[in-house]
């Protein structure tokens, strides 16, 4: 399927966030709030926003979404936001399919959030192109469509007139990149500002990656190397070769590859060095240890190398990583304290 030539980014003022049954209402507002909200220097806003739904009334969680527009208006926009769905298993409306082909062969601009990347690809508009998901559901998005390359560390991939972004936040971290391309740096921090948001975030997606963990199409089922994984976790922090783990596993080094190709689809340092960053990234949130001395301590050999690996797997530095989530971890510690501070009177009072 070959959209015709078409320039994005040249004033795109029509955008149509889609509404079907269990939408994400969070991927959903996300749109419609910052496309709403770009002022330009004539005084109007830079996008006439409306939500077109599947139905009148849309089921969206534990909220319901009134929609005053149908799937026909896609025809007339010209860019088009689809949400994510709380279920990815779930087959998306067959006329939403249609509609989004549609206006792709038309030549609009189409992006999703977080999982509506399975809707784009449900409808064969990402295959043999480069794009992201929400990293949780990476692994299934994987085995429904291997026709796409997925890129699940990054934040958002642009590849013209189609757009993804991975999971939540990176949503508006796309919708503000979409503002920029059509109106401009300037208007696009403006936007920003709006919502409260930098313009630019370093890193990508990798950051937010729990690491390791066994693919999501697995968990919950007994494998033959459940007894060696929980020994890596709390072996990691040793100098770990191959011929360990294989010993312990009682495996030849050949099948042990092979196992962990089959069931984490990596070989087993590769596995260790995940297990490793997971551990330091922990310490990094919820410790004042120096960096050095964190990757020494959940066994990386040298500093340098410990950067590297930290850097390549979560997409920032150490230090960066920390600034990110530490601050983050002490606010949830100092709510949760003040919040059995309130409580624990009550508590006391009942007994």
């Amino acid at each position: 399927m070959i959209a015709p030539n078409r320039c994005y980014g040249a004033l795109m003022g029509s955008v149509a966030v889609v509404a079907f049954p269990d939408v994400i209402a969070y991927d959903l507002a996300l749109a419609v709030e910052v496309f709403a909200r770009v002022p330009l220097s004539n005084g109007e806003n830079g996008y006439r926003v409306q939500v077109c739904g599947t139905e009148p009334v849309i089921a969206a969680g534990r909220v319901r979404i009134g929609t005053d527009h149908g799937l026909e208006a896609l025809a007339d926009a010209d860019t088009i936001i689809v949400p994510g769905s709380n279920d990815v298993a779930a087959a998306a409306p067959g006329d939403l399919i249609a509609a989004l082909r549609s206006a792709y062969t038309a030549g609009t601009r189409i992006a999703s959030i977080c999982t509506g990347a399975f809707t784009l690809a449900a409808a064969g508009l990402l295959d043999g192109k480069r794009a992201t998901t929400h990293w949780f559901a990476a692994d299934l998005f994987r085995a429904a469509y291997p026709a796409v390359r997925l890129d699940p560390d990054v934040l958002y991939v642009d590849e013209g007139q189609i757009l993804t972004s991975a999971g939540a936040s990176a949503g508006l971290d796309l919708c503000l990149y979409m503002v920029q391309r059509d109106h401009g740096a300037a208007t696009a921090a403006t936007a920003a500002k709006l919502a409260v948001a930098p313009l630019h975030r370093s890193g990508g997606q990798a950051q937010f990656i729990v690491r390791n963990r066994l693919p999501i199409t697995i968990i919950g089922e007994q494998t033959e190397l459940d007894s060696v994984l929980a020994w890596i976790e709390q072996n990691s922090h040793r100098e770990l070769t191959l011929a360990d783990i294989a010993e312990h596993a009682a495996m030849s080094v050949r099948t042990l590859n092979r196992h962990f190709q089959a069931e984490t689809g990596q070989t087993p340092m590769q596995w260790v060095t995940g297990v490793r960053v997971r551990h330091a990234q922990e310490l990094l949130e919820r410790t004042t240890h120096g960096v050095e001395r964190i990757g020494r301590d959940v066994g990386f050999t040298s500093a340098a190398n410990f950067r590297e690996q930290f850097r390549r797997l979560s997409g920032v530095a150490p230090q960066s990583y920390r600034n990110t989530f530490r601050q983050r971890t002490l606010d949830d510690t100092l709510l949760t304290s003040g919040h059995a501070r309130r409580r624990s009177p009550g508590v006391f009072a009942s007994r």
